[in-house]
């Protein structure tokens, strides 16, 4: 989550700021527990059992090139 909001901080011009979980979970209510929870994701199972490469740019890189 802090990549992607370091991201758009620097395409609008604003920095992104860590802020403690009690702080976050009054300004986002229930939407907190579920931007706080550090759930990595990978796609190395899918490419390992199936065979499959991504064929577009990854969020970030997307994110870069077409929103900002």
């Amino acid at each position: 989550m802090r990549a992607i909001a370091e991201t758009i901080g620097q395409g609008i011009g604003v920095p992104a700021k860590s802020v403690p979980a009690a702080e976050a979970a009054a300004h986002f209510g229930w939407m907190s527990m579920v931007v706080g929870v550090d759930n990595r994701a990978s796609s190395k199972a899918t490419r390992e059992l199936l065979g499959w490469k991504p064929e577009q740019p990854g969020l970030l890189d997307d994110m870069r090139a077409h929103y900002f």
